[in-house]
C-alpha cells in the first residue's frame, strides 16, 4: 500500500506514539501501526481499554495527549502529511477538514451558551460563511439528523435536550464545516439501546450524505458491525488484524479477536438456588423530588414500585435513561428519601433517608457507583481508599487493616502492591474493581450496582460480571444490578424488573422472562439491541408509530404514547391491569395471546 496511492484518503504507516517512562526513557503506547482508508469509507478501531484506539484516532489530527508524542511513522489525510505540520497549520485543519465527535456530548458543550451558538462556531472561526448562512446550514443538519423542532432547537441550552439529542447536535457541530475526515470516539456508549439505534441511523445517514471518510472508535462490536466497512483490531498499542467487517466478525484470524467476540456475547451463568430468606422487600414505593404532599412528591419519578429479593439472588433493573433505575437505587440506599411505601432489609424497615439510619444499616447496604473516576478520590492511594470503610464499619486500623486490604485485593483479583498506587494511575477496569472492593470492605448484605459495566470494554466488563457473580455465590450477597443492557441482564440475573416512566411494567424470573410473552415496551428494548451482523441497522427499518395519542392522565399506561399495540377505547380510558402468569407479571390490557401475536409481528 503506497502512501501516494490515490485510492486511499487516509494512509497511516508505521505509526509510533510514545510516553516518557519513569526511568527517563520512552515507552511506546502505539507501536508500528499501519492502515489505509479509501475515501468515503468507515474504519472501526476496536480493542480493550488501553489498546490505543483513541490515541491513534486523535493522532489523525496531529494531536497527542499530555506527556505523549508522535515519535515515528507517517500520517497522510487527503495527501497532507499530518505528522509534518506545525501547530498553526494543524489549527486550520482541526474542526475544518478533520472533525471530532467525542464520547460525552454533555462535557463537550458549554452549559452557559445556546446550542446554536456552539454548533455554528466552527464555521465562524474558520471564516467559512456568515452567521446567517451557518445557522441556515445548522437547521438543515438538525433536520437531516432527525432532531425534533429543527427550526427552534438551537435556541435551547444543552441541559434542555436529552442525551441522544445532544449527541446528534454534537454531530451537527462536527459536520457543519463539511469535513473530509470525521472521528467518532465511542459516541453512543452512554446511550440506552433505543436511543442508540436512532443516533446510529442518524450518524450513518449523515456520513453517507456528506461522503466523508470516518474513523469509528468503539468497544461495542455489534455497533461496529452496523457502522464500519473495515475493522482494525488493536491490543496494547499493536495492530492484531485488519480487514472487511464481515470477515473480521465472521472468520477472525487472530486469537485476540476471537476473545473479543466471545466476550461480546454474554454467557448465561449457571442457575442457582438462592437462600429462602428474603433480604430486601420494597413495597409500594413512590419517590421523586420537591415537596411531598399526600405521599406524592412535586416531581414524581417512581410510582408504586414493589418487589422482593432473596439472599444471594440478583435482580436486574432495566429501562431507558430517565426510567427511574438509578433513582430506585438511591431510594434503597437512603440517598433520596422515599415519599411513601416501605423498604425492608432482612425484615427490618429502613428509615426513609440517611438521617435516621444507623451505622450498621449503612454497612449492610452498599452502592457501587457507575463512574469509578468520580467515585474514587484521585489524591488517595488504593490502600487508603479501602482502609476507610474498614475503620468506619469494622474498627480496623494499622496492621489489621493492611491485612484486610490485601485480602480484598486478592478477592477482586488485583495484585497486593496496587495498594500503594493512586486510583488515577489505574485502568478503567482496575478502578471499577477498587470501587467494588470498597463496597465489599463493609461486608454488606445487599449490593446496589448502578451501571457498573456500561463504560467498560467487553472483556473487562465480562470479568467484572464474573467477579460479582462469584462474590454473590461465595458470600451470599444479594445484588440489585441496574443496566440499560438487556442482553447482559437476561444472562446474568435471577429476576428482571422493567421500568418505564418510573413504573414497573414487567417483572419476571429468568425462566419466565426467557419464555415470554412480554410487555410491548420490553419488546422494544429487546428489538433495539444491535445484532453482530452487518446490515442489521438497515433491516430494523422504521419503528411503528403509536396507535393512540398521548394523554396527561397519570392513571393510564405510561407507554401509551409510544405503544403500537394500544387498544382504542381501552388503553386510553382505563388503567392497565396487573396480569400474572407463573413467574411473570406485567401491566397491560393485552391478553397473553395478543402480546405474543404483537411480538411476532414486531419481529417479522
Amino acid at each position: 500500500m503506497s502512501a501516494t496511492a490515490p485510492a486511499f484518503h487516509v494512509d497511516v504507516q508505521g505509526l509510533r506514539i510514545t510516553v516518557r517512562a519513569p526511568d527517563g526513557g520512552e515507552r511506546a503506547i502505539v507501536d508500528d501501526v499501519s492502515f489505509a482508508i479509501p475515501r468515503g469509507e468507515v474504519l472501526a478501531l476496536i480493542g480493550e481499554s488501553g489498546s490505543g484506539k483513541t490515541t491513534i484516532a486523535l493522532s489523525m489530527m496531529g494531536y497527542a495527549r499530555s506527556g505523549a508524542r508522535i515519535s515515528g511513522g507517517s500520517i497522510r489525510v487527503g495527501g497532507r502529511a499530518i505528522d509534518q505540520l506545525g501547530e498553526p497549520a494543524l489549527a486550520m485543519l482541526r474542526g475544518r477538514s478533520i472533525a471530532y465527535i467525542a464520547q460525552s456530548a454533555a462535557a463537550a458543550f458549554n452549559p452557559s451558551r445556546t446550542i446554536m451558538s456552539q454548533v455554528v462556531e466552527p464555521v465562524l472561526v474558520h471564516g467559512l460563511g456568515t452567521r446567517a448562512e451557518a445557522e441556515a446550514k445548522a437547521v438543515a443538519l438538525f433536520e437531516a439528523l432527525s432532531l425534533p423542532d429543527p427550526e427552534t432547537i438551537g435556541a435551547r441550552y444543552p441541559h434542555q435536550v436529552s442525551g441522544g439529542q445532544l449527541q446528534r447536535l454534537m454531530a451537527a457541530m462536527a459536520l457543519i464545516t463539511d469535513p473530509e475526515l470525521v472521528i467518532l470516539d465511542e459516541p453512543t456508549t452512554a446511550l440506552d439501546v433505543t436511543t442508540q439505534v436512532e443516533v446510529l441511523k442518524a450518524f450513518k445517514a449523515a456520513l453517507a450524505h456528506s461522503k466523508a471518510t470516518a474513523i469509528y472508535v468503539s468497544h461495542d462490536l455489534a455497533v461496529v458491525a452496523q457502522m464500519a466497512d473495515r475493522i482494525a483490531v488493536l491490543h496494547q498499542g499493536k495492530l492484531r488484524e485488519e480487514g472487511p467487517t464481515a470477515q473480521i466478525l465472521g472468520a477472525p484470524g487472530d486469537d485476540y479477536t476471537r476473545t473479543l467476540l466471545a466476550a461480546a456475547r454474554p454467557a448465561t451463568r449457571l442457575a442457582t438456588t438462592p437462600d429462602d430468606q428474603t433480604i430486601l422487600s420494597v413495597a409500594h414505593v413512590t419517590a421523586g423530588y420537591g415537596r411531598v404532599q399526600g405521599g406524592v412528591p412535586a416531581i414524581p419519578v417512581l410510582h408504586d414500585i414493589s418487589f422482593t429479593l432473596r439472599r444471594g439472588a440478583t435482580l436486574g433493573v432495566i429501562g431507558e435513561s430517565g426510567s427511574g433505575k438509578s433513582t430506585l437505587a438511591r431510594v434503597i440506599a437512603g440517598i433520596l428519601p422515599r415519599a411513601s411505601g416501605s423498604v425492608m432489609l432482612g425484615g427490618e424497615e429502613l428509615p426513609r433517608g440517611l438521617g435516621g439510619r444507623s451505622r450498621d444499616q449503612f454497612r449492610r447496604v452498599q452502592l457501587v457507583f457507575q463512574n469509578a473516576d468520580t467515585a474514587l478520590n484521585p489524591a488517595h492511594k488504593v490502600g487508603e481508599i479501602l482502609a476507610r470503610p474498614l475503620a468506619l464499619f469494622k474498627g480496623l486500623k494499622g496492621a489489621a487493616a493492611d491485612a484486610r486490604v490485601a485480602e480484598l485485593l486478592e478477592l477482586i483479583r488485583l495484585p497486593r502492591d496496587i495498594a500503594q498506587r493512586r486510583s488515577s494511575d489505574l485502568s478503567g477496569g482496575q478502578k471499577q474493581r477498587i470501587n467494588l472492593a470498597r463496597a465489599l470492605a463493609a461486608e454488606p448484605e445487599l449490593l446496589l450496582c448502578d451501571e457498573v459495566t456500561s463504560a467498560l470494554d467487553t472483556v473487562v466488563g465480562a470479568a467484572i460480571l464474573e467477579l460479582i457473580d462469584d462474590l454473590r455465590r461465595d458470600l451470599g450477597i444479594a445484588t440489585v444490578f441496574i443496566s440499560h443492557d438487556i442482553s447482559t441482564v437476561r444472562a446474568f440475573c435471577d429476576q428482571i424488573l422493567v421500568l418505564y416512566g418510573g413504573t414497573a411494567v414487567e417483572q419476571a424470573d429468568r425462566a419466565a422472562f426467557a419464555a415470554g410473552p412480554h410487555h410491548p415496551y420490553t419488546g422494544l428494548l429487546m428489538d433495539s439491541v444491535p445484532a453482530m451482523q452487518p446490515g442489521w441497522l438497515e433491516r430494523t427499518g422504521s419503528r411503528p408509530g403509536a396507535a393512540l395519542a398521548a394523554t396527561t392522565d397519570a392513571s393510564l399506561c405510561r407507554f401509551l404514547s409510544r405503544c403500537p399495540a394500544a387498544i382504542a377505547g381501552t388503553c386510553d380510558r382505563a388503567a392497565p391491569p396487573l396480569r400474572t402468569i407463573g413467574g411473570q407479571r406485567w401491566l397491560c390490557h393485552l391478553e397473553p395471546a395478543a402480546l405474543a401475536a404483537q411480538r411476532e409481528k414486531a419481529i417479522a
